[in-house]
């Protein structure tokens, strides 16, 4: 495992995107557990992705032009909705305790679809994990999935540093109402740029 690939890896991480949003501001409305999910789900959301790359089907999605546009604008719409959704008092920023079973569940979920609606994380994988796999390793499909492994785990404990510290801060946000209203324009900003971004994406 090469240091470059760890010190690439955590830049990647740690590079505000829509998981980091998302857990960020789930961390400030519903508090740590909440949080963790949402990094459960992003890390969840990964796998689609890593198996898209080792299979071949991200060669096509960047190879495609209609399946590359397709992807994408379906990530944008849901983008989109999770600004309107932000927005909204009892959508997603709804400040809650951490709630139950199911209210977790709904944010590990929607943790996932962000993450497995990004065409960008599967052209990634196809462009990223092939540099670190020499073309003399005797298990390249093994070495794929150890170099995967540690990009999820990297990602999970960075999420959860980001959601954990959000969620620290909670209570200086939610007694502020002024404050939760910027928030959730914030955010819904956020995940608006971060649509219109993905929307101007070339493969």
């Amino acid at each position: 495992m090469g240091i470059e690939f760890l010190i690439t890896s955590f830049i990647i991480v740690i590079s505000p995107g829509t998981g980091v949003v998302y857990t960020l501001a789930t961390g400030l409305a519903r508090g740590a557990k909440a949080s963790v999910a949402a990094a459960t789900g992003c890390t969840i959301g990964i796998i689609p992705h890593m198996a898209a790359a080792i299979g071949g089907l991200a060669a096509i999605l960047h190879t495609s032009a209609l399946a590359f546009h397709t992807f994408k604008y379906v990530g944008v719409a849901y983008l989109l909705y999770m600004a309107w959704n932000a927005l909204r008092e009892k959508g997603s920023l709804n400040v809650e305790d951490d709630g139950g079973e199911r209210s977790l569940m709904q944010v590990t979920i929607t943790a996932i679809l962000i993450n497995i609606l990004n065409p960008k994380l599967s052209i990634f994988f196809l462009a990223f994990l092939p540099q670190f796999v020499s073309g003399a390793e005797p298990q390249p499909l093994m070495r794929m999935l150890s170099l995967s492994g540690v990009f999820m785990a990297m990602t999970f404990v960075v999420f959860v540093a980001y959601g954990l510290f959000a969620a620290s801060v909670r209570n200086h946000v939610i007694s502020r109402p002024r404050i939760l209203t910027w928030m959730r324009r914030t955010f819904a900003g956020a995940f608006v740029a971060l649509g219109v971004k993905l929307a101007l994406a070339d493969r």
